[in-house]
């Protein structure tokens, strides 16, 4: 009895151990994941996070033991959340935690990025055949094509509604066809065809229920926010208060900045209207009363003038008329009457 006492005591510490050291926690499921794929798991984090699963959690043949070094110790869940309620008067920010520690669940923390470690996480899955009574993570085709059967199975197909026809001396099937649903159990016909097949539909490893991180707990998806996208809705929202803040007339630190210009504006104005002067206001009049003042003059060397230009022009109709002129009277000289 006082060496089970013992070893409560040493998993209590170790826990509070770990919770004071790691500022995150991954809460991960363990269905269906094998030995190996925890071994390969555990590797993967050495140096950057520590596996703690709960002794009763197993997985494929193989159940933690508590003999095992500190990457990979091991509490019963149950232990784990009487631990951490009685760290709550010390860490109030821990019983965010315990509506998520149920189950098949096990732990990863870290310090370090949390995509990183998401990877690392979620990276290492096999491809599995599918088992009778498996619930389907997703949905399972047969698709279309030559199984190389021979046609004496066709009734098989024929039960599970599969469409089928006899080419070349072989069974084909002739068409795609979802033969479970996600969420559905597998049945043991539809295990049988997929296996004969030769279809490992599912992949296993492990999965993320949730992300602690100082404090808070969120969903595992929140990673994928990049934070040009976070930017930009601070932004919408703080323009829409901004906006709201202006119409009615109630200040708010969005709106402040806009608040000073706009009311500037209303000065600039009545001060240009009235007598009213100051620093600065004098030239900002006298722009508004002789704008050709401050207009940009061409330089010498830019193109001509108006009146440079209208002088070549003037002078050639005047050589024209002249000549015309000119032709006219030698016209009536010739031709004309006497």
């Amino acid at each position: 009895m006082g060496g089970r006492t013992n070893n409560k005591a040493v998993y209590f510490d170790k826990l509070k151990g770990l919770l004071e050291e790691y500022k995150s926690i991954f809460i991960v499921t363990v269905d269906n994941v094998s030995s190996q794929q925890m071994h390969e798991i555990r590797r993967s984090l050495r140096g950057e996070g520590v596996v703690l699963m709960g002794k009763n959690t197993s997985y494929g043949k193989q159940t933690t033991s508590i003999k095992k070094p500190l990457d990979s110790f091991s509490l019963r869940v149950n232990q784990v959340r009487r631990a951490i309620k009685g760290f709550i008067s010390d860490f109030p920010e821990y019983e965010r935690l315990l509506p998520h520690v149920r189950g098949n669940v096990g732990f990863v923390f870290t310090n370090g990025d949390l995509k990183q470690t998401r990877e690392k996480i979620l990276s290492n899955r096999v491809a599995a055949p599918a088992r009778a009574g498996a619930v389907a993570p997703l949905d399972v085709f047969v698709p279309a094509g030559n199984t190389g059967m021979e046609p004496g199975k066709t009734s098989f197909f024929q039960a599970l509604g599969v469409p089928t026809k006899i080419a070349r001396g072989t069974i084909e099937i002739t068409t795609d066809l979802k033969i479970v649903e996600a969420g559905s159990k597998v049945g043991a016909s539809e295990a049988t065809l997929l296996n004969m097949l030769n279809i490992s539909p599912f992949t296993y490893g492990m999965g993320i229920s949730q992300i602690y991180d100082q404090g808070q707990t969120f969903a595992a998806s929140v990673l994928d926010i990049e934070e040009s996208q976070l930017l930009k809705a601070f932004t919408s929202a703080i323009t829409t208060i901004a906006t709201v803040s202006l119409a009615i007339n109630f200040p708010t630190l969005p709106s402040v900045m806009h608040s000073l210009v706009n009311s500037y504006k209303n000065v600039l104005a009545v001060a240009v209207e009235t007598d009213y002067s100051w620093e600065g206001i004098d030239e900002l009049k006298d722009r508004i009363q002789n704008p050709d003042k401050y207009g940009s003059a061409p330089s010498g060397g830019d193109a001509p003038t108006t009146t440079d230009e209208a002088k070549p022009v003037e002078e050639e109709e005047k050589k024209d008329e002249e000549e015309e002129e000119e032709d006219e009277d030698m016209g009536f000289g010739l031709f004309g009457d006497d």
